[in-house]
C-alpha cells in the first residue's frame, strides 16, 4: 500500500477513538454537560473532511474523481459548523433544532449531492439530467405530503413552527439525498466505488433518524443522537474515502451520448395535471388538497418519466438505424479502393436489369499483376490499385458509370448503354487508362489488362450477366492478353465444354486413361540417342485421342496442372529406372519432364521432387526439368523453386528458347543448364530467305557455347535443317525426322540401336 494510502488510516482511528471517547463520556456526564460530548462530532467531521480532501489529492489525474471528493469535503465542512451550532443549542438547552443548525445541514446535503453529477463519471445528456430531475421532484413532492399529512399529524402539541419547518426540510432532502446515493451505487459506470457510495449513505439515514427524534423523541435519544450523529455520519465519509483511494485505478467504461425533444408531450402532460388538480381540490381543506396535488404531481412526474424513456427508445432506435445504415456500406463497399464491392456492384446490376433499362458490363482484369504484387511488395501493390481504381472512376464519369473492385485485380464497369459504337469506344477507353504509367514510390508502372464486355439481354439475372463477361475476359486472356473481347453465345459453349473436358480430365488423371510417349533427343555428331523427351497423351474412352492442345490449357485454367504434372513426373521417372534397370548402359542418362508455372509456385514441390527421385532409386542428375521463359520471369517464388532444384543437383532446360522474354539478365538470373531452341526458328533455315531466323539460331548457338550450356535444337524435320543446325554448333536436337514421340518399348528399341541406324540422317555411312 502507498504511502498515501497510509495516511488515510489516520482519519479513521481518529474517529473511531473519537467516538470510543464519546460511549466513555456518556457513561461519566455529568447530567447537565452536553458540550463536550457534541464535541466528538466536530473532531470526526473535522477528519471526514480531512481524508476527503487527499482522496481528492490522490485522484488529481482524474478530474471527476477529484470534483466529487472535493465537494465532500465541502460537506462535511458544512456540517462541522452544525455540529458547532449543536453544541451552541445545546449549552442553551433548548429544545429541537433551531434554524442556524438547520441551514448548513441542508448545504451539506445540496453539496453530497452535487457532488453526484460526477457518477457516472462521463458526460450526461439532458435527458439523464431530466430523468434525474424528476425523479428527484417525485421523491420530494412525496416526502412533503409524507411529513405534512402524516408525521406532522403525530407531533406533539406546543412543537415550534421553525423546528417543524427545518425538521421537514432536513428530512425531506435526506429522502431525496437516499434516492441520489442509492441510483449512483447502483450504476455500473464511474470510476466512483460503489461500495464507498453504500457506505456514504449513512449520512441521510443518520439526518432521517435525527428528524424523527426531533419530532417526536424522548429525552434520552435525543442526546445519544445529539452526542453519537454527528461522529457516526463523519466516520462513514472516513471509511468511504479510505476504500475510494483502494481503487483509484479502476477504468471508466464509455457510454453514448443522446438528446432529448418531443417537449410537446410534457407540455400535454403539466396541462393535464393543473386541470385535475383545480377541479379536485376545490371542495378541499389545505391538508387534503396537499394529498391531492401530491398525488397528482407524483402521478404526472411518472408519466413524464415514461415519456422520457420512450424519447430514449426512440434515440437508441435511430442510433441502431444508423449503426445498420454505415454496417450496409460496409458490406457493399470495398476498404482498399472505397469502390463498391462484388455484392455492391451486383446490387446496382440487378437493380437496373429488374427496371429494364439498357446495361453493358465490362470486366477488367489487370494482366500479370501476381508479378507486380511480387516485385512490389504487397503495399505498394495496394497503392497501384486504389490509385488505378480512382483513375478508372474518373474515366466511368463520363458515361455516367459505375465502377466496381470484384476483388484482387479485378474490376468492373457498369455502363447504361447498350449501343455497340459506344461500347467498343469505352472499351478503347478503359483499355488506354489502365495502359498509362502510374507513379508508386517514385516509380512509374505501365499495367496492362484483359477485358471481357457484355451487354445484357432481357431476362437476364446479374449473374448470368457476369458470367458472360468473364467469360469474355478469359477468352481475351488466351487471345495474347492486353486487348478486350465482346461476348458471343459461341463462348459459353466452349467455356462449357472446356468446363466439361476438366472434369473428364480429373478422371482420367484417376482412371488410368494418360500414358506418356518420349520424342528422343540425338547426339547430332555421334547419331547416338542421347535422351528422351515425356509428352502426356490422353486416350478418352469415348472422344478417342484428345490432343494436348486442347486439355493442357484446361488443365492449367483449371488447375489440374498439378496433379496432372505430379503423374507426369512419376511415371517418367519410374520409367527412366525401369530403362536403366533393363538396359544398363545402353540407356539414356536423363529424362526430360516439362514443368508447369503453377507446379513451380506450389511450396512442397521441390520435397516432391525429392520423394520421386527417391521412390525410383534416381539421382537428380538423372531428371532434366524443362521451363518455359515465361515460367522463369513469374515470380521470386518461382525463383526460389528452380534455384533449390538446381541446387539439389537437378538439370534445368529454357524451353522454346526465343519465343518469350528472352535476354541475357534473364541467364544470369537462372541457373539454366540447357537451352532448346523453338522450333519456329528451325523452320526455314535450310533455305536461308530467313535471315532473322538464321542469325536468332547462330547467336542462341554462340551463347550456349560461351556460358558453357547445351543446345538443343526442337522441330527438325528434314535432313537440310540438321545439317544447316550442325554447322552452327548445335550438337543436340529433336524431331519428326529422327523419331516421333514413341511408346516406351519403341524407344527403348532406339536406344540400343546401333548408331548407324541414323547415320542416313546425320550424313554418315
Amino acid at each position: 500500500m502507498s504511502g498515501s494510502d497510509r495516511a488515510l488510516r489516520v482519519p479513521l482511528i481518529v474517529s473511531l477513538t473519537t467516538i470510543v471517547a464519546v460511549l466513555a463520556w456518556l457513561a461519566v456526564r455529568d447530567a447537565d454537560d452536553r458540550v463536550w460530548g457534541n464535541l466528538g462530532g466536530t473532531v470526526v467531521l473535522c477528519a471526514a473532511a480531512f481524508a476527503c480532501w487527499r482522496v481528492s489529492r490522490l485522484a488529481a489525474p482524474m478530474p471527476p474523481v477529484r470534483g466529487f471528493w472535493a465537494l465532500w469535503a465541502l460537506t462535511a465542512a458544512s456540517l462541522v459548523l452544525s455540529t458547532v451550532a449543536n453544541m451552541v443549542h445545546g449549552g442553551v438547552g433548548a429544545p429541537g433544532m433551531p434554524l442556524y443548525e438547520a441551514i448548513p445541514t441542508l448545504i451539506g446535503l445540496g453539496l453530497a449531492m452535487l457532488a453526484f453529477r460526477h457518477v457516472p463519471l462521463v458526460p450526461r445528456t439532458r435527458l439523464d439530467w431530466a430523468r434525474l430531475l424528476l425523479d428527484g421532484i417525485a421523491v420530494g413532492v412525496a416526502g412533503t405530503v409524507f411529513f405534512t399529512y402524516v408525521v406532522l399529524d403525530a407531533v406533539p402539541d406546543g412543537t415550534s413552527g421553525g423546528t417543524l419547518i427545518t425538521a421537514g426540510a432536513v428530512g425531506v432532502g435526506c429522502l431525496l439525498a437516499l434516492v441520489v446515493f442509492g441510483k449512483a451505487a447502483v450504476s455500473p459506470e464511474g470510476r466512483v466505488d460503489p461500495v464507498a457510495l453504500a457506505v456514504l449513505t449513512i449520512g441521510p439515514l443518520a439526518g432521517l433518524v435525527a428528524v424523527m427524534l426531533i419530532l417526536g423523541g424522548t429525552e434520552t435519544g435525543m442526546l445519544l443522537l445529539s452526542v453519537l450523529g454527528y461522529p457516526l455520519v463523519g466516520l462513514g465519509i472516513c471509511m468511504a474515502a479510505y476504500r475510494q483511494s483502494l481503487v483509484l485505478d479502476v477504468q471508466p467504461p464509455k457510454r453514448p451520448r443522446w438528446s432529448i425533444g418531443g417537449p410537446l408531450q410534457f407540455v400535454a402532460v403539466t396541462g393535464t395535471a393543473v386541470l385535475v388538480i383545480v377541479v379536485s381540490a376545490r371542495d378541499l381543506d389545505m391538508r387534503g388538497r396537499a394529498v391531492i396535488i401530491g398525488a397528482v404531481l407524483i402521478a404526472a412526474i411518472m408519466v413524464a418519466r415514461q415519456l422520457l424513456s420512450l424519447r430514449e427508445n426512440q434515440l437508441a432506435l435511430r442510433g441502431v438505424r444508423h449503426q445498420q445504415t454505415e454496417l450496409e456500406r460496409l458490406a457493399l463497399s470495398d476498404h482498399l479502393t472505397g469502390l463498391p464491392n462484388r455484392t455492391g456492384f451486383t446490387l446496382a446490376l440487378t437493380d437496373r436489369l429488374a427496371g429494364g433499362r439498357p446495361a453493358t458490363v465490362l470486366l477488367i482484369d489487370i494482366d500479370d499483376f501476381k508479378m507486380v504484387n511480387d516485385t512490389l511488395g504487397p503495399a505498394a501493390a495496394d497503392q497501384l490499385l486504389a490509385r488505378l481504381a480512382e483513375r478508372l472512376r474518373r474515366c466511368a464519369d463520363g458515361d455516367r458509370g459505375c465502377v466496381a473492385r470484384l476483388g484482387g485485380d479485378e474490376f468492373a464497369v457498369l455502363l447504361p448503354s447498350g449501343d455497340p459504337a459506344g461500347i467498343e469506344a469505352a472499351a478503347a477507353r478503359f483499355q488506354h487508362a489502365v495502359g498509362r504509367p502510374l507513379p508508386v514510390e517514385a516509380q512509374r508502372f505501365m499495367l496492362h489488362a484483359s477485358i471481357g464486355v457484355v451487354v445484357a439481354e432481357p431476362g437476364e439475372t446479374a449473374d448470368e450477366v457476369l458470367r458472360n463477361a468473364d467469360i469474355a475476359m478469359y477468352v481475351a486472356k488466351d487471345a495474347g492478353k492486353a486487348s478486350w473481347v465482346r461476348f458471343e453465345p459461341r463462348m459459353r459453349q466452349d467455356m462449357t465444354g472446356h468446363a466439361r473436358l476438366a472434369g473428364e480430365l480429373h478422371d482420367a488423371i484417376q482412371g488410368g486413361q494418360l500414358r506418356l510417349l518420349y520424342q528422343p533427343v540425338y547426339d547430332l555428331v555421334t547419331g547416338r540417342m542421347h535422351g528422351a523427351e515425356a509428352l502426356v497423351r490422353w486416350q478418352h474412352p469415348e472422344r478417342g485421342f484428345v490432343s494436348p492442345a486442347d486439355f493442357i490449357p484446361v488443365a492449367e485454367r483449371s488447375g489440374l496442372i498439378v496433379p496432372l504434372g505430379a503423374w507426369v513426373l512419376r511415371e517418367a521417372c519410374t520409367q527412366l529406372a525401369r530403362w536403366r534397370d533393363s538396359l544398363k548402359d545402353g540407356a539414356v542418362e536423363a529424362i526430360n519432364v516439362n514443368v508447369a508455372v503453377r507446379q513451380l509456385r506450389e511450396a512442397g514441390f521441390v520435397d516432391e521432387v525429392a520423394a520421386v527421385l527417391s521412390d525410383t532409386g534416381l539421382t537428380p542428375h538423372h531428371l532434366i526439368i524443362e521451363v518455359t521463359e515465361s515460367s522463369v520471369a513469374d515470380g521470386p517464388q518461382v525463383n526460389e523453386t528452380l534455384h533449390d532444384l538446381h541446387e539439389m543437383g537437378v538439370r534445368l532446360a529454357l524451353d522454346d528458347f526465343g519465343t518469350g522474354q528472352s535476354s541475357l539478365s534473364l541467364l544470369r538470373a537462372f541457373p539454366v543448364d540447357v537451352l532448346k531452341l523453338d522450333k519456329s526458328f528451325v523452320d526455314g533455315i535450310a533455305a536461308g530467305a530467313d535471315r532473322g531466323r538464321l542469325a536468332v539460331a547462330a547467336a542462341v548457338a554462340q551463347l550456349a557455347e560461351h556460358l558453357d550450356l547445351k543446345a538443343v535444337a526442337e522441330g527438325i524435320e528434314s535432313r537440310a535443317q540438321l545439317e544447316r543446325l550442325r554447322d552452327m554448333g548445335y550438337r543436340y536436337g529433336q524431331g519428326y525426322l529422327m523419331a516421333k514421340p514413341l511408346p516406351a518399348d519403341e524407344c527403348a528399341a532406339l536406344m540400343i540401336a546401333e548408331p548407324l541406324a541414323v547415320a542416313a540422317v546425320t550424313g554418315r555411312n
